[in-house]
């Protein structure tokens, strides 16, 4: 039994070029976007971005698993620069950053999550897994609180960065995220 092909290198550049220009359209706002578009800025034919992602919501979905790995794998390299409280905050302005990107996105990737393509569940526990990495660090040293469940900071700051509009806008959001992570910090003895 042999393992998959493995891509070719120029196909695979392709691929990240690709999901690179999604993620710039679908993050700007300013127009709808179309897969023309993504793929004259990834500086390739419609019949390349095609034979990648044949579909639109197939791109949303490649791009969606991709950011969301980007934002776990950022939990750990957060934490080789920074203290486990700072580095806490940083996540979350990093999912913050990651959930805002979505403008033309919503639709497509509420149509695939209920279709149930992506399993949200699995997205959960990978973010929480995240967290927890964080939240263990900062019990060592003693600057978060040992009480606090990953799955609830994670739900929390889910819910925040999901509202579409909130009064005073990213300057809101930023509060309440920083409300979330005074309610973990180890309170001084």
């Amino acid at each position: 039994m042999s393992s998959p092909k493995k891509p070719r290198a120029d196909a695979e550049r392709n691929r990240l070029r690709l999901l690179a220009a999604a993620r710039k359209a679908f993050g700007e706002g300013d127009e709808p976007v179309t897969l023309e578009r993504v793929a004259r800025e990834a500086g390739v034919g419609i019949g390349t971005l095609y034979r990648h992602f044949p579909t639109r919501e197939a791109l949303v979905e490649a791009l969606y698993r991709d950011e969301l790995a980007q934002v776990v794998a950022s939990a750990p390299k957060l934490l080789e620069t920074e203290k486990p409280l700072r580095a806490l905050r940083r996540w979350m302005d990093r999912f913050a950053e990651y959930a805002s990107t979505k403008h033309d996105m919503a639709d497509t990737l509420r149509a695939i999550i209920e279709a149930g393509t992506v399993d949200m569940t699995q997205v959960r526990a990978e973010l929480t897994e995240a967290v927890q990495l964080i939240l263990d660090a900062g019990v060592a040293d003693g600057t978060l609180r040992a009480d606090v469940r990953a799955q609830d900071v994670v739900v929390t700051v889910v819910g925040a960065c999901s509202m579409r509009t909130l009064p005073d806008g990213p300057e809101q959001l930023g509060r309440m995220l920083d409300l979330v992570h005074a309610g973990v910090r180890q309170p001084p003895s």
